[in-house]
């Protein structure tokens, strides 16, 4: 049993006691903290909701409608859904806030709530603390009868979506559709198939999908890491398809297979769409400190400037409004592109990469090798309770100085031929030891000398 609340909702396990899982008590508290920072806000009382197609989504979406409803806020229900397009839903129908619910790329027995903002952006960190405040001091006040909110079902939005991605200007129809590209999509038992599906359908693919019944019993881990994907690396070549498609279960994560079921790779996903887009308007990237160098060396190649965020969604928008990015994301298979919203879209990286793969009229794998290769390996390192994890960065820093150093997230050292990031983790006792070259000994190499350092400075109490 596992119930984990933060700045950006609730999230966890079905089944338990109130405070220790994902119950319904939870649900109904957290709703109507948030509900609450709504009736209180210079926002219009209006609300959507829509949800992923885990097993428990319909349960979870009766509750935080009928909390949502009691507290006086009108509904619009769109139902079954992505998580970009409940985003894109609450500017277009003129929404105060909007909530998702979705566990993302979390298995079955796992559910959440994540809030977004009246701009359809997931919300800003104060004002997820408020919501932590007010789930606290039980802060609720529910409407009398005649107050009582109104309720909606709207069915459109991801139509409205997918005309929104097919209105850009730059995306390629006419010349995807000439292409008429065969594509097998795993939809995850998920909502990938009533939006990624279409979207493909109307750019003139010729459209495999497996693991497209809507069940939310999920054919294999949710989340689109090479690992997972095995079913449809054997679908592409069995179907001799020109690529493969993988998304998670609210389809804001993308990931790609090449014509010979090998994997494109997650974290050029947004390498490639960022290519494109540079490619047609001049400007700045953004992504998170623990994704590839590629994307600096692509932005660069264009003649634009690339930024570092800390991790985390609600981070990379913040950078990329600042320094007026034209696209962003995260080296997770997540694709930010501002002139549609400001939110990781499955879709709209579809399109990018479409229209990209039929300007240059190559393959997915040709394309992979105009890009600067490089290898990420991901560990971790578990930390005595009684030693604080800032001390030991600190330490670090002190070794490295000759080197690039970023402490805006934990701590990213860059060397001349890669780089590694320590970063603490929010759940449990260790430190994440991220690290990328252009070789996977090198990029391990990297990753050993720092867990190295960071051993010997605990068992020799250098703290």
């Amino acid at each position: 049993m596992t119930l984990i609340k933060s700045i950006s909702g609730i999230r966890g396990t079905t089944g338990g006691r109130p405070g220790a899982a994902f119950t319904p008590v939870d649900i109904v508290e957290c709703t109507a903290a948030y509900a609450q920072i709504i009736n209180e806000s210079d926002v219009p009382k209006k609300i959507i909701v829509g949800r992923d197609g885990r097993m428990t989504g319909e349960l979870v979406n009766a509750l935080v409608v009928s909390t949502l409803m009691s507290m006086g806020i009108d509904v619009v229900d769109v139902g079954l859904s992505t998580t970009p397009t409940v985003e894109i839903a609450v500017k277009a129908l003129g929404a105060g806030a909007g909530i998702i619910i979705t566990a993302s790329h979390n298995p079955r027995e796992w559910n959440a709530l994540k809030f977004l903002d009246h701009n359809g952006d997931f919300i800003a960190e104060a004002t997820g603390n408020l919501v932590l405040d007010y789930i606290k001091s039980g802060k609720a006040e529910f409407a009398s009868l005649e107050d009582i909110g109104n309720y909606e079902i709207n069915t459109e939005m991801i139509d409205v979506h997918i005309s929104k991605i097919l209105s850009l200007p730059y995306v390629l129809k006419n010349e995807i559709r000439n292409k008429k590209f065969n594509v097998v999509i795993d939809c995850i038992n998920s909502t990938g198939a009533i939006s990624i599906v279409p979207l493909l359908e109307k750019l003139g693919c010729h459209v495999t999908s497996i693991n497209n019944s809507i069940t939310g019993n999920f054919a294999h881990n949710p989340e689109p890491l090479p690992e997972h994907l095995s079913e449809l690396s054997i679908a592409v070549i069995k179907n001799k398809a020109d690529l493969g498609i993988a998304v998670d279960p609210d389809v804001d994560r993308l990931a790609f297979v090449c014509e010979d079921g090998s994997m494109f790779g997650e974290e050029y996903t947004l390498v490639a769409a960022a290519d494109f887009i540079l490619g047609k308007k001049s400007g700045n990237t953004v992504s998170n400190l623990s994704s590839s160098r590629a994307l600096k060396e692509i932005t660069e190649k264009h003649g634009g400037n690339y930024f570092p965020s800390k991790v985390g969604e609600v981070n990379v928008v913040e950078k990329m409004k600042a320094v007026g990015a034209v696209i962003g994301g995260e080296g997770n298979g997540g694709v930010i592109l501002p002139d549609l919203h400001y939110g990781r879209d499955a879709l709209a990286g579809v399109a990018l990469v479409l229209s990209l793969l039929a300007e240059r009229n190559i393959s997915l794998k040709q394309l992979k090798k105009t890009y600067p290769e490089y290898v990420i390996s991901k560990n971790k390192i578990s930390i005595p309770q009684n030693i604080a994890p800032e001390r030991i960065l600190e330490k670090i820093v002190a070794k490295y100085t000759k080197e690039e150093i970023n402490t805006e997230d934990g701590l990213k050292i860059d060397f001349a031929d890669g780089w590694v990031q320590l970063r603490k983790s929010n759940t449990e006792p260790i430190l994440r030891v991220y690290s990328e070259s252009k070789s996977e000994d090198r990029a391990n190499a990297l990753a050993k000398m720092l867990i190295d350092d960071v051993e010997e400075l605990i068992v020799n109490c250098k703290l």
